[in-house]
């Protein structure tokens, strides 16, 4: 496996790679668990080849603190993704991805409005922006996303339709803990009492009923409920414990 920092490097390395080799694409943050490592080897099993990214996108955080908390782990991803059979990791900087200073970004105006793009303004700006620079780097034939992150995967799927990416945009099933949890990188920033509460969050969105009901129930767990709403056919919620944001969907 290589690991690239220079984006002139890679842009060499990716045009190397002969024509008629299926290309798979991760993108991510980094802090990698089994939900990533899912995807790293879904992509390794239907490509010739895969690329890795490692990149904490500074402009999805809206919270400044979120952003310094954020799980940092990158030479044990590193690891991780050749365990997996990545071939490539790439990981920028970023002044390398923003040349502009974000002058210039991606904004949806519909589904972007709601659940976590109406809780954390500007998310979606940031990660639509960062998504769409790292496709067109990746040049991929197909890129692969948890469903976790459904809303997110949506958008990115109408932002390569939108800009007529060549790109197809997949959706793997979440991954969770044998108790349910959803697993995150940000589930390493919870406190053993927390992490023993936390698999509650995905009990109540399962039990169905009324989503008004689901928030009043995880509020008197002890949680702090952002959102408890249903959209495109699933339940979605979003919540806190202490300084760590969780988030889950289920299917209705």
């Amino acid at each position: 496996m290589q690991v690239i920092k220079d984006l002139a490097a890679w842009t060499e390395r990716r045009g190397q790679v002969p024509a008629g080799r299926s290309v798979g694409f991760v993108p991510t943050m980094g802090a990698l668990h089994a939900g990533h490592v899912s995807l790293l080897e879904r992509s390794c099993a239907e490509n010739q080849v895969t690329a890795l990214s490692l990149f904490v996108n500074p402009t999805q955080f809206n919270d400044p603190q979120d952003l310094k908390a954020y799980p940092r782990t990158f030479d044990r991803d590193c690891a991780l993704a050749e365990a997996a059979g990545a071939d490539y990791v790439l990981a920028p900087d970023y002044a390398s991805l923003y040349p502009d200073g974000y002058r210039y970004r991606v904004t949806e105006q519909a589904e972007s409005r709601v659940l976590c793009g109406l809780s954390r303004p500007g998310h979606f700006d940031g990660v639509l922006t960062v998504v769409l620079k790292l496709l067109l780097l990746a040049r991929a034939d197909q890129a692969y996303f948890g469903e976790k992150d459904f809303q997110q995967y949506r958008l990115i799927k109408g932002l390569a339709e939108a800009f007529f990416l060549k790109t197809r945009i997949v959706a793997c099933p979440t991954v969770r803990e044998p108790d349910g949890l959803a697993m995150s990188s940000r589930n390493l920033n919870l406190s053993a009492e927390q992490r023993a509460k936390a698999p509650c969050f995905h009990e109540a969105l399962l039990r169905g009923g009324d989503p008004g009901r689901t928030r009043r129930a995880l509020a008197d767990s002890g949680f702090a409920v952002d959102y408890v709403e249903e959209h495109w056919g699933r339940r979605f919620g979003a919540v806190r414990l202490g300084e760590v944001r969780l988030i889950d969907n289920v299917p209705l």
